[in-house]
């Protein structure tokens, strides 16, 4: 029941923000602001059910190191989706014309901002933390990995090899990510820093979303395998093995630290556990 209830409170405050994107449309400072708003009612809301629903402090968003983690996710986000795009200019498939419209980023900082925020909180924060409790951290994270894919075949440039990619990719390292550090931040911040560098530096296209120019006017060209073709990088290989070892690193980190829950009914993950990334 709290599942469902969790559920309806930040898909509701998704939705809403959604629509005020849609109604400020292209104007960047607007859409910015839409997207500040989204995410942080989105983050008021989660911990305000979860504690009327759960009867405890909500730690995944505790305010010790948020700012830190934050960034940190970021860097490495950004970090990461560099390193893809660097792999597919050395083999001819990415290549810069030029620069496009820096007052677009505004509007995809917002954009991105919002989507990071969001889809964290339902998907670590909501599905995969409450269905962990039930199944253990293995089973958690393929369903709600699965999940997450499958729910980007309903963008307009969608395909069944791109889903299965995110499923793999984020699934997989974000939810790593959750699992090492037991916060949020750390995981909205790399989702976010993925994505801002995907449309809004380098002006790719992200999980065929119909994603506006960015910062940078780029073409890309070449095998579907090495560009994601029109899903965007996010279906090349280079992704799919970049992030795969990512969140090998994030499981190791949460294996070292005792944070993976054996299936149901093993030993649960106190919540006075400190997580290394964020805390000094």
């Amino acid at each position: 029941m709290r599942l469902i209830k969790q559920l309806i409170a930040v898909v509701a405050v998704t939705v809403l923000g959604g629509i005020a994107a849609n109604i400020v449309g292209g104007n960047g400072v607007l859409a910015l602001l839409a997207g500040l708003i989204t995410a942080t009612l989105t983050l008021i809301v989660y911990r305000a059910v979860v504690r009327r629903t759960e009867n405890r402090p909500v730690t995944e968003l505790s305010r010790t190191g948020a700012a830190r983690s934050l960034g940190l996710g970021a860097l490495i986000g950004i970090g990461l989706f560099a390193l893809v795009i660097a792999n597919i200019a050395l083999l001819g498939g990415y290549a810069v014309d030029g620069f496009g419209s820096p007052g677009a980023l505004l509007g995809l900082l917002g954009l991105m901002v919002a989507a990071a925020v969001t889809e964290e909180v339902i998907f670590r924060g909501v599905l995969f933390r409450v269905v962990e409790e039930w199944t253990g951290s293995w089973v958690a994270m393929s369903v709600t990995g699965l999940l997450f894919g499958l729910m980007h075949l309903l963008n307009p440039n969608a395909s069944l090899f791109g889903a299965i990619a995110i499923a793999v990719e984020a699934g997989f390292m974000l939810t790593a990510a959750y699992m090492a550090t037991r916060r949020l931040w750390v995981p909205i911040g790399l989702h976010f820093g993925w994505n801002i560098a995907a449309g809004g530096i380098f002006s790719t296209e992200v999980s065929g979303a119909n994603t506006p120019q960015g910062l940078l006017d780029a073409t890309m060209s070449g095998p579907v395998l090495l560009t994601g073709g029109d899903f965007g990088p996010e279906g090349s290989v280079f992704s799919i093995g970049i992030c795969v070892l990512t969140g090998a690193v994030f499981v190791w980190m949460a294996h070292r630290r005792g944070r993976i829950l054996p299936l149901r009914g093993g030993q649960q993950i106190s919540e006075a556990s400190e997580p290394v990334l964020h805390e000094s």
